[in-house]
């Protein structure tokens, strides 16, 4: 799946102290930083499309009610109707450019998250792409340049599946079982 820009490697900032990443990331050569959570969808995805720099890094994720609805339905608080609802209406964005899938993730201390959400995050969508979905530490500081020499050290890997591809077999995802099956058939 390429890229809104075609020009800049879009990343998504997701987890607790977006907008402190936001901000240890302002004011850096070659990065645009777009605050945009809870900005309606093509907005957001307009903003990303217009932005002329290496680095479009936003706090936007076009999967957050896909996300909240799989964990939901894990912690046995919503029904597998309301994840698959979800499903649906992110393929629908994305079909109609409405969304964007953003070219990398950077989780914001996982290891602190809840349970689930670092299943979710670290299995059920890192899963797909692996190597785009990343691990890091909230910044300590506006000054903390961490984040920067994540950006700068972006593995390459092939980009994600379109999410037609994958995203209606999210609700199968199990925490603490995606990819086993995987590994076993590839073992075998």
């Amino acid at each position: 799946m390429e890229n809104v820009t075609g020009r800049g490697t879009v990343v998504a900032i997701v987890g607790d102290a977006t907008e402190d990443a936001l901000e240890a990331l302002g004011g850096l050569r070659g990065v645009d930083v777009l605050p945009l959570r809870g900005s309606e969808p093509g907005l957001a995805t307009r903003r990303i499309g217009a932005a002329q720099r290496p680095w479009i890094v936003h706090d936007a994720d076009p999967l957050e009610h896909v996300a909240a609805a799989w964990v939901e339905l894990f912690e046995e608080r919503s029904t597998l109707g309301v994840l698959e609802r979800e499903v649906q209406a992110a393929l629908e964005q994305f079909e109609m450019d409405e969304a964007v899938m953003p070219d990398y993730y950077i989780v914001l201390d996982p290891e602190g998250a809840e349970t689930t959400w670092r299943h979710w995050w670290c299995g059920a969508l890192g899963h797909h792409a692996p190597k785009r979905v990343l691990p890091a530490h909230r910044p300590v500081s506006s000054r903390d340049d961490a984040l920067a020499r994540v950006l700068n050290a972006l593995p390459t890997s092939p980009p994600w599946p379109e999410p037609s591809s994958w995203l209606p077999r999210i609700p199968f995802e199990i925490p603490d079982r995606v990819g086993l099956r995987d590994r076993r058939e590839t073992a075998a």
